[in-house]
């Protein structure tokens, strides 16, 4: 079983534009499909930093002297990257969501097709899983993480049923939580609603949208003249956040504007978005959502 298969694996290395002697970043390493690709176009004095917080892709680290593996979490990136020496790279590839061995291995509770306990930890040493939140959160607090990150209609009802369960017995597996919402999962659909509680969930549990918002603070910083950012985003809540930023620098609000009226922003989108060939979707179906935002220094 292959660890994870690099999606976009070509237009991502083309959209990084690499220097042979250039400073790249992979802030997702999983399997190292994308960093072997990048190492490739590198010379002997090129270099790669790789970022994992999943003790499960460090066992994946390449034996290369330009390569370096910070078992940490992207969302510190320039400070990490300054512990090396490191101000200014080339190129930053994000690869965001699961990786196809996280949701492989039952134990680790991403899955909706294995029956597991409830973790979905990306950081197995984090304090809390999926199982605090779904025994621990309040009525409100669940009702608002599967409206936000779920995009969930009748998220207040699921979450209702959630707390009167679990009153009775805590919730502990992966097909407990799929009995306990049984009666909201309509015929047809049940995996496409219930793949939607366990986005919402895990999003929750690993702070994914803190972490890329604060990742992508910093790229504008990081990145040297003409450098370049790819990112590979998986569901509209991510995508919409990277497609906004690029845009205006922001996440919310206005961007500022020079003294002619225009807007002063630190990127601009380099091309358009990409999607996965029919070809990648049929031999990957995990790549089915895969959307490829590529930007530069404006």
């Amino acid at each position: 079983m292959t660890y994870h298969n690099p999606v976009l694996l070509k237009e991502c290395v083309e959209g990084l534009a690499i220097k042979p002697n250039g400073v790249y970043v992979d802030v997702t390493f999983g399997g190292g499909g994308h960093s072997k690709a990048i190492l490739a176009k590198l010379n002997e004095n090129g270099k790669l930093f790789g970022f994992d917080q999943d003790e499960d892709a460090r066992k994946n680290a390449l034996d290369d002297q330009r390569f370096v593996l910070i078992p940490k979490n992207f969302r510190n990136i320039k400070r990490h990257l300054r512990f090396y020496g490191i101000k200014k790279v080339d190129g930053i590839l994000a690869d965001l969501g699961v990786s196809s061995h996280q949701f492989d291995v039952a134990e680790r509770g991403f899955s909706t097709r294995f029956e597991g306990r409830l973790d979905m930890r990306m950081n197995t040493n984090e304090a809390i899983s999926a199982f605090e939140i779904i025994n621990g959160y309040t009525e409100e607090q669940i009702s608002t993480m599967l409206f936000q990150y779920g995009e969930l209609k009748n998220a207040r009802a699921m979450a209702h049923k959630i707390i009167a369960e679990r009153k009775e017995k805590s919730i502990e597996t992966s097909q407990q939580l799929k009995n306990v919402l049984s009666n909201f999962l309509p015929k047809g659909r049940e995996h496409k609603v219930i793949a939607q509680v366990f986005q919402a969930i895990r999003i929750e549990v690993n702070q994914e949208i803190e972490v890329l918002k604060e990742f992508l603070m910093q790229v504008p910083e990081l990145l040297d003249e003409n450098g370049r950012l790819c990112v590979i985003s998986y569901h509209s809540l991510e995508d919409r956040l990277v497609k906004r930023f690029i845009r205006d620098g922001l996440f919310e609000g206005q961007p500022e504007k020079d003294l002619y009226g225009n807007f002063v922003t630190p990127l601009k989108k380099v091309g358009n978005m990409i999607t996965p060939s029919f070809e990648e979707i049929k031999i990957n179906n995990r790549a089915r959502s895969a959307k490829l935002r590529i930007a530069t220094l404006a």
